[in-house]
């Protein structure tokens, strides 16, 4: 017995000291595999040993910067290709439907001639009206999609040419017309707007970047001028390619020099119109339909290119909310400030350099390529002239990047400088024809013109790249700050070029001395209009800007994204609209109450009371809207001490 009870004491002591143990270990697991969780939690939200905030910052913002590069080289890629595919099939066009044996075969009963005079009006005419909806379009599709819009009209000019009649050729020529101040009002503004936000990518620790506030002046002007440069130096490319077409498929089939110019007498200063005398027979024989099909193929591809171009490689010019904003001020507004905008001294004195920007450049294409190039060397060197032109214009468009170091009025002046050595030139120069050995049986008496030629291309080239480049890096580097007036600036510019392309339409047929002698008129009154402007800008002339209104976006039709409210439709009435309502209405009680109170202390002495209540009434919101407060805040004491004195009762009668 004694042993039973002793291997139970032992047993009972055993099972109460193993217990304790096993317990303290158990807990022990517990709180390590608890400290263990803990420690991988902190470990994964905690801030990482690698990562580096500042140094990922930075890769953000290069990488946002490289895509900026991006869109400004694809946006010059797609207006070079779609200008190189426009005038390029343009100049194939007119030169066949030139051509009295390709009408007569081709078209014997459809009048070509006919539908090349309504397109080019079309062309010219059209683009006259274009300050009317040139606002409205980029507000309403945005800069990117205008841009892929009017390549898709350029792309629809193409397809026409499948099929050439009235119905297909005329209409696509007017809808060119309408798109084509758009489709550079846009290029203008879209450039720019690269410049400023490379800028803000650049400097994003700035705290007015990071607040999203109005750039400081000057602060991305060098910006301005390299994008401006680059998209030049792509652009003029396309005079280059556009000879393409003529180049290598008609230039098999045209006729020699003596059969074309064997009837022109005189070339140059000498003549008026184009070429008179200029034979209605370019071609020895039809270049096969088939081969014209395969060509206009390519062009559409290429043309259908430039739209993914635009659509694909562009990014947006504006971010969202800004693109609300724009759209939100009123589409009457967008549609009046171009013509308000023309109120601005800067702007009204640099139109007669916009007017001359748009003549020297169809100058050169029409009037000089044809009367003096193609007159005195023949139409098949007229590929020549034009790349050489082409090639001048796009290398020397670089020469505007030493606006990083002088003046910005070198580079319009230096370029009206040539240009105005150039027209003194042409006015008494007059080559002998090419043909002028028709009939003859020695050739070669009539002096090599090439060379001379050439120079003068490659001069008026230097002359247009410093003018194009440096008026749109003008504008740029004016309005830089102005983000919201970009649109309406650019279409003012290429407003009056459209005005100068209607005025070449309307010269064709002018003496050549004429037409030399208004480019040059208005060359000097360019140069002088500009140096009116930089002078009164030296001396500080307040310029007038008209008043963009700010956002309204609560107006029928529209929601904006904001934080508080993102869904509030047309008939609920806004948050600030309620708490006028509020602050009426309290005003009004207050009134109330403030001539009751009168009539309470003035009792019948005369109405004091009611006296100091209309009194005010006179007086201005801010002071009675002080008032308001004050007596607010005297109702709120005076009831504190009601409810004081409330409490103290109570407290004594528990008592």
């Amino acid at each position: 017995m004694m042993e039973a009870a002793n291997c139970e004491d032992l047993i009972r002591e055993a099972e109460q000291f193993g217990a304790p143990v096993n317990g303290a270990m158990n807990e022990m697991m517990d709180v390590g595999r608890e400290d263990n969780i803990q420690g991988q939690m902190e470990e994964f939200l905690g801030p990482q040993a690698e990562y580096n905030e500042e140094e990922e910052e930075r890769k953000y913002y290069r990488r946002k910067r490289l895509g900026v590069i991006k869109n400004v080289v694809a946006a010059s890629v797609g207006a070079m290709i779609v200008y190189s595919v426009y005038m390029g099939l343009l100049q194939m066009q007119l030169i066949l439907h030139y051509d009295m044996m390709y009408r007569e075969v081709k078209y014997s009963n459809l009048g070509l001639e006919d539908i090349d005079r309504k397109m080019l009006m079309g062309i010219n005419v059209t683009p006259i009206i274009s300050l009317l909806y040139t606002p409205v379009l980029i507000r309403f599709l945005g800069t990117k999609w205008m841009m892929f819009l009017a390549s898709g009209i350029y792309a629809l000019f193409v397809s026409t040419n499948y099929w050439e009649r009235y119905y297909t050729l005329v209409p696509s020529a007017v809808a060119i017309g309408v798109a084509i101040v758009p489709l550079w009002a846009s290029l203008g503004n879209y450039i720019t707007r690269m410049a400023q936000q490379y800028y803000e990518y650049a400097h994003y620790k700035e705290e007015h970047v990071q607040e999203q506030k109005k750039l400081p002046k000057g602060a991305c002007h060098r910006y301005i001028i390299v994008f401006h440069s680059v998209f030049f130096i792509i652009f003029h490319l396309s005079f280059v390619f556009a000879e393409f077409p003529m180049r290598l498929v008609l230039h098999g089939y045209l006729h020699d020099d003596q059969h074309i110019l064997c009837d022109v007498k005189s070339c140059g200063a000498n003549i008026s119109g184009v070429i008179p005398g200029f034979s209605s027979t370019v071609l020895t024989n039809l270049p096969p339909s088939m081969l014209l099909i395969k060509v206009e193929s390519v062009l559409m591809g290429l043309a259908f290119l430039a739209m993914i171009t635009f659509l694909a490689l562009c990014g947006a010019a504006y971010r969202p909310t800004e693109e609300i904003d724009l759209r939100s001020i009123g589409w009457g507004n967008i549609f009046q400030l171009p013509f308000k905008h023309l109120r601005d001294y800067r702007l009204r004195l640099l139109c007669p350099f916009f007017i001359y920007s748009g003549l020297e450049v169809l100058f050169a294409l029409t009037g000089f390529t044809l009367s003096y190039g193609v007159c005195a060397l023949g139409l098949k060197h007229l590929w020549l002239l034009v790349v050489v032109y082409g090639l001048s214009c796009s290398v020397f468009s670089s020469l505007s990047l030493v606006l990083l170091r002088v003046p910005r009025w070198v580079c319009l002046l230096a370029g009206a400088v040539v240009h105005s050595v150039l027209l003194i030139g042409l006015l008494a120069f007059s080559p002998q024809p090419a043909g002028n050995n028709c009939g003859h049986d020695k050739a070669g008496d009539s002096p090599n013109y090439l060379w001379p030629m050439l120079s003068i291309s490659v001069l008026w080239g230097l002359g247009t790249a410093l003018n194009k480049t440096g008026v749109s890096t003008l504008l740029g580097m004016l309005y830089a700050e102005e983000k919201e007036r970009l649109d309406f600036i650019y279409t003012i510019f290429h407003w009056w070029q459209a005005i100068a392309i209607f005025i070449v339409y309307l010269w064709s047929n002018l003496p050549m001395r004429a037409k030399l002698s208004i480019l040059l008129v208005t060359l000097l009154l360019a140069c002088y209009c500009y140096w009116v402007m930089e002078h009164r800008l030296a001396t500080k002339v307040p310029f007038r800007l008209p008043r963009i209104p700010r956002p309204r976006h609560k107006v029928k039709g529209y929601r904006y994204l904001e934080e508080d409210n993102s869904d509030e439709s047309d008939s609920e009435k806004s948050e600030e609209d309620d708490e006028d309502e509020r602050e009426r209405k309290d005003e009004e009680h207050v009134v109330e109450e403030m001539e009751a109170e009168g009539e309470e202390e003035g009792g019948g002495g005369g109405g004091g009371g009611g006296g100091g209540a209309k009194a005010w009434r006179d007086e201005s919101p801010q002071a009675r809207r002080r008032g308001v407060e004050g007596h607010q805040g005297r109702r709120e004491g005076e009831g504190e001490a009601d409810r004081g004195e409330e409490g103290g009762q109570n407290r004594r009668n528990m008592c």
